[in-house]
């Protein structure tokens, strides 16, 4: 597979063209996340599978309000000034997964450095109402990196969750232009610090192919996060959300993502889940059982 850097592209792709669902699952979902005032990283990070998964009546529930404080330089959630900390958000979350009937339920967030616990402490809450709720369900949560405060990762990973993901996005030389105030160690010291503190959660990682990466420094950070103990892996195209984010610098065809899904399962991961739309909750649940945690 050629490496050779291609020129930005403007138009789409057509294996990234998504047909729009049919049947009332979606406006189901709608109603239920919006009639108890809840925030999905779906809707606000503009996801393309967002039609697919509320079909099927799943999400995954943004905490902590829908204004992140980093700038991270390819994400569609708004940033600037945070939302007030809202302490009955844990029970409604939990509220609409018992009505949407979840069987894996996946708890993310905006970053908030302004907070003093990070949100910790919300995350927390959150995972004890669902599990009080829908006892039989699994809990996936993707954290932010807590300002690599080893106790807060802790805090969470001691919880009853059966997943702790936290995206490395990125390969390191790339972090200056797509994640500042973000540090490449600083990600993989959180996910060994979930793995150390509960030895039987899964740990998870994302990457975004097409910010500017060669495959192998891609394949450094893989290994970096194979080395950290990281247990599952998603590999996803970056797609520009607006034009506020940084441009697409190449398009990974399927039969690319197959090849590179292979390599990295080689690595020795117990689940890889690649492809054009893949999103870091994207078949959350069969990720899991891939991993054999489900």
């Amino acid at each position: 597979m050629s490496e050779e850097k291609q020129e930005p592209q403007r138009r789409l792709p057509e294996w990234l063209r998504v047909p729009s669902p049919v049947g009332p699952g979606p406006d189901a979902t709608r109603r239920a996340l919006s009639g108890l005032g809840l925030n999905t990283v779906c809707n606000e990070a503009r996801c393309p599978n967002l039609g697919e998964c509320f079909a099927s009546q799943t999400a995954t529930f943004m905490i902590l309000g829908k204004v992140c404080t980093r700038q991270c330089r390819f994400c569609g959630v708004p940033k600037g000034g945070p939302d007030l900390l809202d302490l009955k958000e844990p029970e409604r979350v939990a509220k609409a997964a018992e009505v949407l009937g979840m069987k894996h339920v996946v708890i993310t967030s905006v970053t908030r450095d302004d907070l003093p616990d990070q949100g910790a402490l919300q995350f927390l809450a959150t995972i004890q109402a669902v599990a009080k709720a829908l006892p039989r369900a699994g809990v996936e949560v993707l954290t932010p990196d807590f300002q690599g405060n080893v106790s807060l990762v802790e805090l969470v990973s001691a919880a009853p969750v059966r997943v702790f993901a936290h995206n490395l996005e990125t390969v390191p030389s790339l972090y200056p232009k797509v994640r500042p105030g973000a540090e490449f160690e600083r990600s993989l010291e959180v996910l060994r610090a979930a793995k150390k503190v509960n030895p039987s959660v899964f740990t998870k990682t994302g990457f975004m192919l097409g910010l500017g990466e060669t495959l192998p420094e891609l394949f450094s950070a893989l290994k970096a996060a194979k080395d950290a103990n990281v247990d599952m892996v998603t590999l996803g195209q970056y797609l520009r959300p607006s034009k506020k984010q940084i441009p697409v610098e190449r398009f990974f065809p399927p039969e690319a993502f197959q090849e590179i899904g292979k390599k990295v399962k080689a690595l020795g991961f117990r689940s890889v889940i690649a492809g054009p739309l893949v999103r870091s909750s994207y078949m959350a649940r069969q990720a899991l059982e891939q991993a054999g945690g489900a």
